[in-house]
């Protein structure tokens, strides 16, 4: 397995390197596997350093992002998962008053899961 690193400009964000998770399914369990207190620190580590990781991963072409950035893309978006729990959610894990997320299976196309698709229900007629 490879070893993720960042670039020298983001070496700051290297302790959330774990964060850099290529599927929403991983960053949703990640999170759900957090504390409220790990969350607000990721969320307060990488807020300010957003508009700089996304400058960087503009400069290149939709769909041709370099190698050597995509864990740092991939931080940005688990800074989009967390980022409702903090701002909105008063940094609770879950989601209050919704239904447990775990039943919820995400399904995207043939990219993994983390767990295997359940048959879909077709409407009677």
């Amino acid at each position: 397995m490879t070893e993720l690193t960042l670039p020298t400009a983001f070496a700051d964000l290297a302790p959330w390197l774990d964060w850099a998770l290529p599927t929403a399914d991983g960053r949703q369990a990640k999170r759900l596997a957090s504390t409220s207190e790990t969350l607000r620190r990721f969320y307060d580590a990488v807020l300010p350093r957003l508009e700089a990781i996304l400058a960087e991963v503009d400069k290149h072409p939709l769909g041709q992002l370099p190698p050597t950035l995509r864990p740092l893309y991939d931080i940005a978006l688990s800074l989009a998962e967390v980022a409702p729990h903090i701002e909105l959610y008063d940094g609770a894990v879950g989601v209050p008053y919704a239904f447990e997320e775990g039943r919820f299976i995400a399904v995207h196309g043939d990219q993994p899961t983390w767990s295997t698709p359940q048959p879909m229900m077709t409407p009677a007629p």
